[in-house]
């Protein structure tokens, strides 16, 4: 269930993400709320990238769903 929730807001999110050329890709949600994620395409290279995952996706995700403890890029 958790899964799908984080999956929900990823939606949310990739459209801005889209907009630079880049997405992101859901590759875990363990028991503990650690989210496992992949950024692709320009994100994947970007200096950002890191900025973007824990400012951005990871704010968002603990916002809305207060399961979530951390996100991770891998």
């Amino acid at each position: 269930m958790l899964k799908e929730k984080v999956e929900k807001v990823l939606e949310e999110i990739r459209p801005y993400l889209e907009a630079d050329g880049g997405n992101v890709e859901l590759v875990d949600v363990t028991s503990d709320g650690v989210v496992k994620l992949r950024l692709t395409g320009a994100c994947g290279h970007c200096p950002m990238s890191t900025y973007t995952l824990k400012m951005g996706v990871e704010d968002r995700l603990k916002k809305k769903i207060p399961e979530v403890k951390s996100v991770e890029q891998v």
